[in-house]
């Protein structure tokens, strides 16, 4: 038995730093692709469980984002209001005006969030790192 290969595929399994925040993201993402597909499938009644799934994914998302502490409270409200605004705008347009390009106005977000993590990257305070065994 090849002793190396089995102490590779062991890491990939058992030592992965954030094992439990990637199941958390698979978890929640077969959630939301099963409420998704259910309610385009059969949109009467199945579509306001999609919509409160999605809801509480964007909003626990945002709000994840946020609580690691790294950023001054100053700093958060500010990236918070600013890609609060990028969402609430398309979102509201989109709606007055469905099946028009407004549509393409829910990639607008993605700045704003890409922004914060660019904030968090560059001028972030984060703890010591714990050195993974």
């Amino acid at each position: 038995m090849n002793t190396e290969s089995t102490a590779t595929d062991q890491s990939r399994h058992d030592g992965v730093p954030g094992r439990r925040i990637v199941g958390v993201s698979w978890s929640s993402t077969a959630i939301f692709t099963v409420t998704a597909v259910t309610a385009a499938i059969s949109p009467g009644v199945l579509r306001w469980p999609a919509l409160l799934v999605a809801l509480f994914m964007f909003g626990t998302g945002c709000v994840v984002f946020f609580l690691a502490e790294s950023a001054p409270r100053r700093v958060q409200l500010q990236l918070m209001g600013s890609f609060t605004v990028q969402v609430v705008v398309p979102i509201t347009t989109a709606s007055l005006r469905i099946f028009t390009t407004l549509a393409l106005g829910a990639l607008a977000p993605m700045p704003g969030l890409g922004l914060a993590g660019l904030w968090g990257a560059k001028f972030g305070r984060f703890g010591a790192r714990s050195r993974a065994e």
